[in-house]
């Protein structure tokens, strides 16, 4: 499957810079995290999917880090860069062994089927 995302060749070369420099802090950030850890999970207050998802993985005791970005009322201009660049348009986003599984919903089912451990090698 490849995502489609707008080529450099079709983005004016003065924006460039400013496109690949969105809230790059952000997102080497989590990059950071996914490098060093087995499973990370990124949410943000008030969301509950996000605390749901963490439920399940306190439930299966597997450890994880845990990266958390403002809330509704804040901070999604810096939530929005790693939306872009995972093409993953909710939070959680979930990471296992440096992959995106996707969100809450995902992970329960990756556990029921016991493919999480398989990925985590347990």
């Amino acid at each position: 499957m490849t995502r489609n995302i707008l080529g450099d060749e079709r983005i004016h070369p003065a924006i460039r810079a400013k496109i690949a420099g969105h809230h790059a802090d952000i997102v080497r950030e989590v990059e950071a995290a996914v490098a060093a850890n087995d499973v990370v999970v990124v949410g943000m207050r008030q969301n509950p999917m996000p605390r749901r998802a963490r439920k399940a993985l306190d439930a299966q005791t597997i450890s994880y880090k845990y990266l958390e970005y403002g809330s509704y009322l804040n901070t999604w201009r810096r939530r929005n860069a790693l939306k872009m660049w995972t093409g993953w348009p909710t939070f959680p986003m979930i990471f296992v062994k440096g992959a995106l599984i996707g969100g809450a919903t995902d992970l329960e089912k990756l556990i029921a089927g016991g493919e999480l451990k398989r990925l985590l090698g347990k």
